[in-house]
């Protein structure tokens, strides 16, 4: 569970995403406003900040800027009916870790919070250890128990990035941002394509599958120890 606080001036919206991330077992928090917002997050400790990109009295952006003026980190989720791509940089320059546009599906915004609640602390972190799986990424090189494992460079940074989320839903869009640097989803078979060479190549060291498809979600990295 993690304190959530969702900044959104669509009651209707927020009704929705309230309910949702509660019943995920969050406590969740919310503001209609700029100004309550604001004050809210600085009142409280919170595991993510989701807010509007357009709100009265001070817009979402502001709101942001204000807060990692202030040496506020807390992991923040921009939503904005505006998604073209100089509007999400925008954000992401704002201070914002994510960006999702409306409408969205209520499991990937799920997904894109639990993904900012395991980031890790210091993700300049090179050496990666899950289960018998260890990838080193200055090296490039992995390792699956006692097989080396010969990874592309899109590979290997695909892989780490699936290692640091153990368990949780991955989405499509999640990884075209984050391995891909793509702010949009492409129609393009090319996350299948890698994931099936990268599949191959573990499964050919031995044990169980790690990685898995979640029917119209995305992807899981399930360790084996």
């Amino acid at each position: 569970m993690a304190r959530v606080l969702l900044i959104e001036d669509d009651a209707e919206t927020a009704a929705v995403v309230l309910d949702d991330l509660r019943g995920r077992g969050h406590a969740v928090t919310w503001a209609a406003t700029g100004p309550d917002g604001a004050r809210a997050a600085r009142d409280g400790t919170w595991g993510v900040i989701i807010l509007d990109r357009m709100l009265p009295g001070q817009d979402g952006l502001s709101v942001l800027q204000d807060l990692r003026r202030d040496g506020d980190r807390t992991p923040a989720l921009v939503l904005s009916a505006l998604g073209d791509v100089d509007e999400r940089i925008r954000g992401l320059r704002a201070g914002g870790d994510d960006y999702l546009a409306k409408p969205f599906a209520l499991g990937e915004l799920a997904a894109r919070i639990e993904a900012l609640l395991r980031r890790p602390v210091d993700s300049r972190e090179t050496l990666l250890r899950v289960g018998s799986l260890e990838i080193d990424l200055i090296a490039g090189t992995g390792r699956r128990g006692a097989r080396d494992l010969e990874l592309l460079p899109r590979e290997l940074k695909l892989l780490a990035y699936l290692m640091r989320a153990p368990g949780q839903i991955v989405t499509r869009a999640m990884l075209f941002e984050e391995v891909w640097n793509y702010r949009f989803t492409p129609k393009s078979n090319l996350i299948d394509v890698h994931l099936g060479r990268l599949r191959r190549k573990l499964e050919a060291c031995g044990g169980p599958p790690l990685i898995q498809n979640v029917r119209g979600l995305g992807f899981t990295f399930t360790p084996d120890d």
